[in-house]
């Protein structure tokens, strides 16, 4: 009993001392002079524009928010999830539905040109020679020797004038260009002309006249599979060994971290340059981690949220006006006091970063050695067992895989690398190292360090839409100083082109005697 009134009679003092000070802040507030000067002690925060689209920052927040944390457990919810489209969105996607159906479109029109073109090219000497039997047999000369012969020579070009058109032209496209290679075009109007000035010929002189010289046909039919052929050889020399020889050094960087690569090309247009460029970017830049740029956006976003601007004027007639100004003048006195002591804070957070780093990492190596000294341990183990009771290396991957999780996991999270590997893709390469008989070195070697695009999953490379910009047509050749532009969602590459200069070399003769000399050795030396 005498617990329960102390403790009662403790809530009504401190409710009564509550409620007085209350009352005392009330009374205060109602003694206080209302104004409208009250209203400009108010703290206004400025807040910058952001330096990225919103395209890029909507990446990024999509990121953030994907779940990572498969390390601890692993959680499958399922349910309804509202979205909301505006008619922007909707928009910008009917858009992107037309443009891939017009470049769809678009690839098989030509794929249907080209096969049309390529049936009249083979199916024109063949047609030389059989209409002469069809619409006048009776006339036709005999065919001697020779002119069987010729029929073999028609027979082998044709096959192999097939196989080199097949080799060539016949290949799965790379990447579909927004305009139409200059070379490939003029190949085949020229094929078609050519083509067409043989039907003609063959129409006036042999059809009209019904030209009994059926050897003098033959021969006309062979003379259009030569000429055919070395159309074939133009072609090869054209596309594909013109652009052989280096001629130009572009240099290519990318737009949010300033990855920078160098690459040799021939003489190629600005559309085939920028093919080349990203074949070569698949494959050789890091992959781009929006990740990284967001620890600096943060350390601006937090210097910029403790700049505050009041007015201590009160709001006159031209409050209004100048207010920007006066803004604007506080922010650069405020960096400017702030620069002194910023880059001490970048220092410490750099080192505390790289400490934290290399702390998750040897507890990452550690984990990882256990694990793989673990799966030799029962690896040993079933040669012992009976040949149904052995374990494959996905089973044996996934065995091993939560006692290596939590550490991989904080690993990644600290690199900002947490949404390039998935669950399922890490267990998929622990199994192939399994499989393979890798040491944990070679299984860490793809999360240590950032590799190239293609090594993640399709979804950081595939169905990427880029766009040439270039103030040049794409179609021209490319030229010293010429720069364009490859762009993205998330980023652009920038690539600027220098020609390779003139080498001059020159010889310089050394007279091998001229290396010759004679050792003299005194008979006397001093003691």
């Amino acid at each position: 009993m005498d617990t329960e009134s102390t403790y009662s009679g403790y809530s009504y003092y401190s409710g009564r001392s509550r409620g007085s000070h209350r009352h005392g802040e009330r009374s205060r507030d109602r003694h206080k002079p209302r104004s409208k000067d009250s209203r400009s002690e108010k703290s206004v925060t400025i807040n910058t524009p952001p330096a990225e689209p919103l395209l890029g920052d909507s990446a990024v927040r999509g990121e953030q928010v994907q779940d990572d944390n498969w390390g601890e457990t692993t959680t499958a919810v399922t349910g309804t999830s509202e979205h909301s489209l505006s008619q922007e969105d909707i928009v910008r996607i009917t858009k992107d539905l037309e443009d891939s159906v017009g470049l769809d479109c678009r690839r098989y029109f030509t794929l249907t040109l080209a096969v049309i073109l390529g049936l009249l090219v083979f199916l024109t000497p063949l047609a030389f020679l059989v209409l002469p039997h069809l619409l006048w047999p009776e006339k036709l000369q005999s065919c001697g020797t020779a002119c069987e012969g010729l029929f073999i020579s028609v027979a082998f070009k044709l096959l192999i004038l097939l196989l080199a058109v097949w080799a060539l032209f016949f290949r799965p496209p790379r990447a579909g260009l927004p305009r139409v290679f200059v070379f490939r075009a003029l190949l085949a109007v020229l094929v078609l002309l050519f083509v067409v000035s043989y039907w003609l010929f063959y129409g006036v002189r042999i059809l009209d006249s019904q030209d009994e010289n059926y050897q003098g046909i033959v021969q006309y039919a062979v003379s259009l599979v030569d000429a055919l052929l070395f159309i074939h050889y133009l072609a090869i020399v054209l596309l594909e060994l013109r652009q052989l020889q280096p001629c130009f050094s572009v240099c290519v960087t990318r737009s949010t971290d300033g990855e920078m690569k160098h690459y040799n090309l021939g003489q190629l247009s600005i559309q085939r340059a920028a093919l080349a460029i990203l074949e070569h970017y698949y494959c050789d830049f890091p992959v781009h981690n929006p990740a990284l740029l967001s620890a600096s956006k943060s350390r601006a976003a937090k210097h910029l949220a403790g700049l505050k601007v009041y007015n201590v004027d009160g709001p006159g007639n031209n409050a209004a006006a100048g207010l920007a100004h006066s803004q604007s003048r506080a922010m650069i006195a405020a960096a400017a006091r702030r620069r002194d002591t910023s880059h001490n804070e970048l220092y410490y957070e750099e080192a505390e970063h790289e400490r934290r780093v290399r702390k998750r990492k040897a507890r990452l190596v550690v984990a990882v050695e256990e694990a793989f000294t673990h799966i030799k341990r029962m690896q040993e183990e079933e040669q012992k067992k009976a040949p149904g009771d052995v374990m494959d290396p996905r089973e044996a991957a996934q065995a091993i895989f939560p006692s290596m999780a939590r550490a991989l996991q904080k690993y990644l999270r600290t690199t900002k690398q947490q949404h390039c590997h998935s669950m399922e893709s890490i267990q998929q390469h622990l199994a192939f190292c399994i499989t393979n008989n890798m040491t944990p070195k070679a299984f860490l070697e793809s999360y240590l360090a950032p590799g190239p695009t293609l090594q993640y999953s399709r979804d950081h490379w595939l169905a990427r839409q880029w766009t040439l910009i270039s103030e040049a047509s794409v179609t021209s050749g490319l030229k010293d100083g010429t720069i364009f532009l490859l762009k993205c969602v998330d980023f652009s590459l920038v690539v600027t082109t220098k020609k390779i200069p003139y080498i001059q070399m020159s010889e310089e003769y050394i007279d091998p005697k001229s290396h010759k000399f004679v050792l003299r050795l005194q008979s006397e030396t001093s003691v």
